[in-house]
Parts: structure tokens; C-alpha cells; sequence
């Protein structure tokens, strides 16, 4: 039986959810299961206020710009949703004729994917998520697409300002990385390698409690030893009760707005050091960089995207699609479903097989996992010194 089908972002966008809009479109307007296909403009308090865009029509000249816009195009939203607002959607879902619902987001959108597929199930609505968070702490799939972007975009980044240090080793920069409680993020940068000789000295994850005293202790080495460097650090390091090294400057619900670690940490370095120091924060610069952009990253996200439909339009409802990594010499990966209760809410870190045994570094191993991940080589960075 066909039916309309309605696209919904959730959460930050990244460099490729608008890749994953259109493999989902146009796997849509080819599936004749489906009649209208329809994106909720703003997440889902566009849904809750029926503005819906019919994209049924548009054709595949102008949709490829999708594959090359950063940032959400129908719009996301971060809505704190309760009892009544779910129960609201379900009427909107059945006046519009819509039979299946795609939701696009991370851990929070995976629970209200969830929440909505509970209401649904009994309604005739098939509600599947299509993974996408740049802090790639969705659980059980290999990786999130947006995460190989925005790695990509810290290793480069990094890579340049470990470049720029060299050139004049006169301070120590700390580049602190988006991540929240996950450092899959802040880990990319010791991809750096593979574009410049000098990657970044020391990188600090949250899947570590930090110490002043081991930070201080690690930096003053670092000085003595090069005189220089660049230290990386996850904006959601904290101390061993949890708190964060840098009160937060703001905090509704899941959201949070995190303080400057990196200009707290530089300002450690000076006072308790003497040592010049500075900071960097690319922060949103490295969620959805499109200069920055993975092409198996934009390529992986379009395919969830088309995979999402298959899924939703052959019965299939209350699951995400994941990613696995197919056994081989090359890389790739092949999507799977998950059941929606296994991804929601719950957080993915970094395992300790890819972090160093002091806690400031990271293994080879985790450099083995991620560096497919970004795409083609990175650029080669030239250095003529001895």
C-alpha cells in the first residue's frame, strides 16, 4: 500500500546530513511505495506547526546541490519534546497521508525516533532513524556519518596550526574540539601526521578524568624538551567527580554550551608556567565544513539515506540504520538495522584500546580505525628544515 513520506532533522547538522536528504529524496521518488515526499521545514516543531515542503518534483539537477551544502536545508531543531507534543504528531502525520517517517539526528533524535515509532506502531506509520552526529557517539554502528568530516576537518586544521607553530616555535597553542562526553573528535587530530611531520604533541579526552598537575606536568616537559607545541583538548574534560574543568556557560537539558576549555587551559600554561600560550576553538568552523568535507563520509551518508527508504517502505519500523565495516584488504561498509531501543540515549566513547597509557595521546590502533574515514589523502604539508 503507498503512502507520503516525511523527512525530519534532529540535532546539529554536519558537513553531510544534507547528503543523507538526498539519498532519501531520490531513493524516494524512485520507490513506488511512495507517493508525496515531504521534509519537515525546522526539525520537529516544523512538523508540530505542519510546515512541510513537498519535494516530490524537484529534480535531480537541483538536488545534487544538496551533496555539497553544509548544514541542515530543510532545517533542525533541538525541541525538548513530552507526552503531549508525540501525541500531537500523530494526527499531522495521518491528515498529510503519510505512511512512513525518516528521522535524521544523534543520540537524542534515535529517542525521539523511538518515542514517535511507539505511538505509531499501532497506526500503520513505519518510523526508521538514519544516523548522523559529528561526535559519532551513536552506539552499536561502526561510525556516524558527520563524523568523518569533521575529523577530517580537525586532522587538516590541526595539521596547519602544528605548521604554523613550527614556522615560529615561540608559544604553545591549545586547539580545543567539539566532542561533548565522546572524544572520537578530539582524537582525529592525531590524523595531523598524515599531512604535516610535527602532529599535535598532547591531545586530552574526556574519556579521561583530568589532573592539573599531570597537564602542567606534561606541558612543562614539552617546553624544556621542544620550547613549543600544539596540545588539542576535548571542549568536555572534567575532573574525576564529573565536574567540568570550565563551569558551563549555559545548560538546558542535553544541550549544553560549554566553556572556553582551550583559552582556561592556555591561561593555566601562563600563570602556573610563565610560558606564552595561546587558544584556538574552531567550534562550529569544524561541525559541517564543507571545504573540510570526507568524500566517503558524504558518499556512506547518502547511502543511509537510500537505505532508510528501502527499510521503511518494505514493513520495516522502530529501527536505524547502522553501519558495519566489511571484512577485506579495502575498506568499506554495508548498512544493517538496529532496533531503535539499543541506540537511544545511550552514548558510545572511546575505548581504551585506543587511548595511551597516560591518558594524553592516542595508539596507532585508533589511527588504523579512522583514517578511511576521511576520505582522500590529506594534503602534504612541506617542511625544508632539518
Amino acid at each position: 500500500m503507498a503512502g507520503n513520506l516525511l523527512i525530519v532533522h534532529g540535532g546539529g547538522p554536519t558537513a553531510v546530513i544534507n547528503s543523507s536528504l538526498y539519498g532519501a529524496i531520490r531513493q524516494a521518488q524512485d520507490c513506488p511505495l511512495v507517493d508525496r515526499v515531504y521534509a519537515a521545514i525546522g526539525g520537529t516543531g516544523g512538523l508540530l506547526k505542519e510546515k512541510l515542503r513537498d519535494v516530490t518534483d524537484l529534480p535531480d539537477a537541483e538536488l545534487r546541490g544538496l551533496l555539497s551544502s553544509p548544514a541542515s536545508a530543510i532545517g533542525t531543531s533541538r525541541d525538548a519534546l513530552e507526552a503531549p507534543e508525540y501525541e500531537a504528531m500523530v494526527p499531522i502525520l495521518e491528515k498529510y497521508g503519510i505512511r512512513y517517517v525518516l528521522m535524521n539526528g544523534g543520540n537524542g533524535t534515535m529517542d525521539t525516533c523511538g518515542k514517535l515509532y511507539a505511538r505509531c506502531a499501532e497506526r500503520g506509520i513505519n518510523v526508521i532513524g538514519i544516523p548522523k552526529t559529528m561526535d559519532n557517539d551513536l552506539a552499536i554502528t561502526d561510525h556516524s556519518p558527520g563524523f568523518g568530516s569533521a575529523a577530517r576537518y580537525m586532522a587538516g586544521s590541526v595539521a596547519e596550526v602544528c605548521c604554523d607553530v613550527e614556522g615560529l616555535p615561540i608559544h604553545i597553542v591549545v586547539v580545543e574540539a567539539l566532542g561533548r562526553n565522546a572524544g572520537w573528535v578530539t582524537a582525529a587530530a592525531s590524523l595531523a601526521t598524515d599531512s604535516y611531520a610535527h602532529g599535535p604533541d598532547l591531545i586530552y579526552l574526556p574519556e579521561r578524568a583530568f589532573k592539573e598537575e599531570e597537564f602542567l606536568c606534561d606541558v612543562e616537559q614539552l617546553i624544556k624538551t621542544k620550547g613549543h607545541g600544539v596540545v588539542v583538548a576535548s571542549e568536555g574534560l572534567h575532573y574525576a567527580d564529573g565536574t567540568p574543568i570550565v563551569e558551563p556557560i549555559f545548560t538546558v537539558g542535553r544541550a549544553t554550551y560549554f566553556g572556553d576549555v582551550s583559552a582556561h587551559l592556555a591561561n593555566l600554561i601562563t600563570k602556573k608556567l610563565g610560558y606564552k600560550a595561546r587558544a584556538e576553538k574552531p567550534g562550529l568552523l569544524g561541525r559541517a565544513s564543507i571545504a573540510w568535507q570526507s568524500d566517503t563520509d558524504r558518499t556512506e551518508a547518502e547511502l543511509c539515506g537510500r537505505a532508510a527508504v528501502d527499510a521503511v517502505t518494505t514493513g520495516q519500523s522502530g529501527k536505524m540504520v547502522a553501519l558495519r565495516r566489511v571484512p577485506g584488504p579495502n575498506y568499506r561498509c554495508e548498512t544493517f538495522l538496529v532496533d531503535i531501543q539499543e541506540v537511544m540515549m545511550t552514548e558510545r566513547k572511546l575505548p581504551d584500546e585506543f587511548i595511551n597509557a597516560r591518558g594524553n595521546n592516542i595508539t596507532e590502533a585508533f589511527k588504523e580505525w579512522c583514517r578511511p574515514l576521511i576520505g582522500a589523502p590529506l594534503p602534504k604539508l612541506m617542511d625544508l628544515r632539518p
